[in-house]
């Protein structure tokens, strides 16, 4: 089973949700605008993938926070994630023991095709 977590108005959340359904993959959709992600699964997530792969610098939230003005370290920006999901990178997908984080067709299909 995967998790598939993001927000439903994501460009590239809708992409790894089109590929799960095209390639007959089960999985579940957590919108973590609705749901939040709790500070245990971020911790997790963090674990398992670099927090600069994790943290969205890019987005509309970070600019609105003004999080560049504070050069955040590793620990501030793991802080950030745990209060504010919107400043994680997505969709993040989840399956078994293992994080995917953004949408890349050739490693969604390594990863969970095993082609």
């Amino acid at each position: 089973m995967i998790n598939i977590y993001g927000i439903k108005t994501c460009s590239t959340v809708r992409r790894a949700i089109k590929f799960c359904k095209d390639n007959q993959l089960e999985f579940t959709f957590i919108d973590f605008r609705a749901d939040p992600i709790d500070e245990e699964k971020v911790k997790y997530f963090n674990s398992k993938i670099d927090i600069n792969i994790l943290f969205n610098n890019r987005g509309t939230k970070y600019r609105d926070l003004k999080l560049k003005e504070l050069n955040l370290d590793d620990k501030d920006k793991l802080k950030w994630l745990c209060k504010e999901n919107m400043l994680l990178k997505r969709p993040i997908l989840e399956y078994g023991s293992n994080v995917l984080v953004s949408f890349n067709e050739e490693i969604y299909k390594k990863e969970l095709l095993n082609k």
